[in-house]
């Protein structure tokens, strides 16, 4: 197949960037299958394993869709009709709601319940970005890794479990915050540099208090063989098990995981994710999706559709 992969920000995403990293490993693992693959993104972009064409905002998609494309695959909303067969990715939430289009796919269960569809695919890391897994390495900290200015990711949360637990906290993502000499902050940071960091990470603190579409934090941190300590809200009850994390609507219990996750093997988190949230699980599930339309078939029944009083954005922390 030739598959278009369409975004409206560059690739590649050399720090934060959850969508174009995902769209990265989905259109690599498909190179690596002997697909042909086109990006189709803004002014600034490179790839060494795909083409690129430059995406213009001002005109619409089907205006720019090359003639030998098989399947187009947007990550933004399709609201015109497309000749050529397509599915789009929802990654997260249109503020005011509205109704997508029928070959709309979402990125966790719950997601895609909030959309009133069934048709989604978990993200997928890629372990190349990763390195080597190394459960034995000294583990000095708890982490949070997020967008830190985003109240719902609560940073204030993962603060007060760091400092009731008594255990140093590094802070990945967003603006710096007013700190504590237990809490080091990185700002935004990619690579190795990021890599080094999650490899002495202890556990994830993930104390969100809204509807998570998925957290790409979750699996970077399994990976390195961190177990998560979080709220159970969102896409979290579908992709951590009481194997690689607690989860709890109390405080207390947070804290209380965050002084002794011991029982938790840094091996198994590890392979885990190498067993469910890798972009090859990701790439097959894609391709199903894309056989589908390409047989005339849409993925879901209805338009899916999202109303905003049926989100919730503030879930309750219970002391």
């Amino acid at each position: 197949m030739h598959i278009l992969i369409a975004n409206n920000l560059p690739i590649p995403a050399l720090k934060y960037g959850g969508t174009e990293r995902v769209i990265w490993w989905l259109g690599k693992e498909l190179s690596r299958r002997g697909h042909k693959v086109t990006y189709l993104v803004p002014q600034g972009s490179s790839c060494p394993f795909a083409q690129i064409k430059i995406y213009d905002s001002l005109l619409p998609l089907s205006q720019q869709i090359p003639e030998d494309i098989d399947i187009v695959h947007s990550n933004f909303p399709v609201r015109e009709t497309l000749a050529t067969p397509y599915i789009v990715t929802m990654h997260g939430y249109e503020p005011k709601g509205g109704t997508f289009d029928q070959n709309t796919v979402f990125v966790s269960k719950r997601h895609a319940e909030l959309h009133h569809s069934t048709s989604f695919v978990y993200n997928g890391l890629d372990p190349d970005e990763y390195g080597k897994f190394e459960p034995s390495s000294s583990r000095s900290h708890l982490l949070f890794l997020a967008a830190i200015d985003r109240v719902e990711k609560n940073i204030k949360g993962a603060i007060h479990i760091a400092n009731k637990s008594k255990q140093k906290l590094a802070i990945i993502g967003g603006s710096k915050f007013n700190l504590n000499r237990r809490i080091k902050y990185y700002g935004l940071i990619g690579g190795e540099e990021k890599n080094s960091i999650l490899r002495t990470t202890s556990a994830l603190l993930f104390p969100i208090t809204w509807d998570e579409p998925f957290g790409l934090a979750l699996i970077e941190s399994l990976y390195h063989g961190c177990p998560v300590i979080a709220t159970p809200y969102g896409s979290l009850p579908e992709i951590i098990s009481k194997e690689v994390g607690v989860l709890s609507t109390s405080m207390q219990e947070l804290v209380a995981a965050a002084k002794d996750h011991s029982q938790f093997s840094r091996k198994f988190c590890h392979e885990y994710v190498m067993g469910n949230f890798t972009s090859k699980q990701m790439t097959d599930k894609y391709i199903s999706y894309y056989e589908t339309v390409l047989s005339g078939n849409q993925l879901n029944p209805t338009e899916p559709y999202f109303t905003p009083d049926s989100f919730t954005e503030k879930y309750p922390i219970h002391s």
